[in-house]
């Protein structure tokens, strides 16, 4: 099943490390570090109340904090440890560039203090899918037996899962084009790119940076570089890697297989790849229907998950219970209720355009939920491959024009009903509004392509509030 390999350990005592930033990875990559006994400063942008008490706690601990000061490489500092949400184009870097002082992310130092005997990684990148796959994963390592936990951009810390008490055999680990940036050691067992579409531009500077840092999860792969046989630019990825001797290349796609590839034949999950003479064998791994929701997209979130767990040794059989057993996040192409013969369908997670569109797919007819924030999006090529299957659109937030430009352009015959408003009650207004449109056999599909930050805390908020405007409007009769 295969050995991670364990980097050399550091001597950590007096090392002078400067963590940049507070909260969900810096905080406990600081008491980490302190507790090896490194010497550490934490700097932070914000001087705000949360963080001031956050730095009251650390430092009652013997750690010291720098706030409203991130800019400012501390004097004598010998490694950064930052975390993913730092833009590389921080003058702190810069400056440490010009010191030649050494950056790693939570992650690199998550791999750094991996002790003997350690788990390997089974890692998933991409712009979409990542939390669901990972956690199919999850799922079908443990059908198999394997103590293992789904880490990393997933909200487990992978400091803890290295660090903790339990042992685990495996670990199936999401990471960020953000993480990876940041990881230049990192080297899984094996890896796979779901998907690339344009996001996080703003951060990395460009499509090309952006896919740079998704395709490091593929270099030193020992044993699978797994990649979207419908994606060209995941394969590219693979063919730019360089990987331990014996590692391969293993696709996955919707339609028949290749060998080495996993793919569906009459609605069969199979494998092509894991397989005794692949050139005329295939092992049957689950039904289609066994995937919940059996989305296309989902689908192939199914067959990435089956392909790493492959690489690692797991049989057909628990692929087929791990799949079966899983069951996904809330708000993510999340069935909330059917009412009248109308679906209502929350994949407020869906926040960028290549994520909308996989929803689209789904489903037909569709009234179309959607807007928010762009984050630089353009909306034509979703609309043009999308137009057949809407029954109308219902605009919200605040970069609704976009949308409704597209439509205008690509889509003059759908209706579209454009809510002026960004309060967080508009949502019920675009709910009634839907079901206005909607006929029976339709799927009203909050699925906005864009980010929700301009009216909702956050995801989960947006998605929550559509499931309670359903409920609402169900309960009165009116729907």
């Amino acid at each position: 099943m295969g050995i991670g390999k364990v980097t050399e350990q550091l001597d950590w005592n007096g090392k002078k490390v400067t963590v940049a930033g507070l909260g969900v990875s810096g905080i406990p990559a600081a008491r980490v570090l302190h507790g090896l006994g490194a010497l550490v400063t934490v700097v932070n942008d914000g001087d705000d109340e949360r963080s001031r008490a956050q730095a009251a706690e650390l430092e009652a601990e013997g750690i010291t904090v720098r706030l409203g000061d991130g800019a400012t490489l501390p004097s004598g500092t010998e490694l950064i440890v930052t975390t993913p949400g730092w833009r590389p184009d921080k003058p702190l870097f810069a400056a440490a560039a010009a010191a030649g002082v050494e950056i790693w992310g939570d992650v690199e130092l998550a791999w750094r203090l991996r002790g003997p005997g350690a788990a390997p990684w089974l890692a998933v990148t991409g712009t979409n899918g990542k939390t669901t796959t990972v956690r199919m994963l999850a799922s079908i390592l443990e059908a198999a037996g394997l103590r293992t936990a789904a880490v990393g951009n997933i909200g487990v810390s992978l400091l803890d899962a290295v660090l903790g008490e339990e042992r685990y055999d495996v670990l199936a680990v999401e990471l960020s084009s953000y993480q990876l940036h940041w990881a230049p050691s990192v080297r899984v067992h094996s890896g796979a790119v779901l998907n690339l579409a344009p996001d996080h531009l703003d951060w990395h500077g460009s499509m090309e940076a952006y896919a740079a840092d998704k395709g490091r999860i593929y270099e030193g792969n020992q044993v699978a570089c797994v990649y979207n046989v419908a994606d060209k630019a995941t394969e590219d990825l693979v063919r730019e890697a360089d990987v331990e001797e014996g590692c391969r290349a293993i696709g996955f796609t919707l339609g028949t297989p290749g060998p080495s590839e996993l793919g569906v034949v009459e609605g069969i999950l199979v494998d092509r790849a894991f397989v005794e003479n692949r050139q005329k064998n295939a092992q049957e791994l689950a039904e289609v229907s066994d995937v919940q929701p059996p989305a296309p997209h989902n689908i192939a979130n199914a067959l990435a998950a089956a392909a790493l767990a492959r690489a690692f040794g797991v049989d057909a059989k628990a692929v087929r219970d791990g799949l079966k057993a899983f069951r996904p996040d809330p708000h993510r192409i999340e069935l909330v209720e059917e009412v009248r013969g109308v679906a209502y369908v929350d994949d407020s997670k869906a926040t960028n355009t290549h994520a909308a569109e996989a929803s689209l797919a789904a489903y037909d007819p569709i009234v179309w939920i959607a807007g928010g924030l762009a984050k630089g999006a353009t909306f034509d090529e979703l609309v043009q491959k999308s137009a057949k299957r809407l029954r109308g659109a219902v605009l919200i937030g605040a970069d609704r024009a976009l949308i409704r430009e597209a439509l205008a352009r690509h889509a003059p015959e759908v209706p579209v009903v454009d809510l002026d408003r960004t309060d967080t009650g508009a949502m019920s207004e675009a709910v009634r509004e839907a079901t206005r449109l909607a006929h029976a056999g339709d799927t009203v599909l909050l699925a906005p392509a864009c980010a929700s930050m301009d009216m909702f805390t956050n995801y989960n908020k947006r998605g929550e509030a559509f499931a309670d405007a359903v409920r609402a409007l169900a309960a009165t009769g009116d729907a």
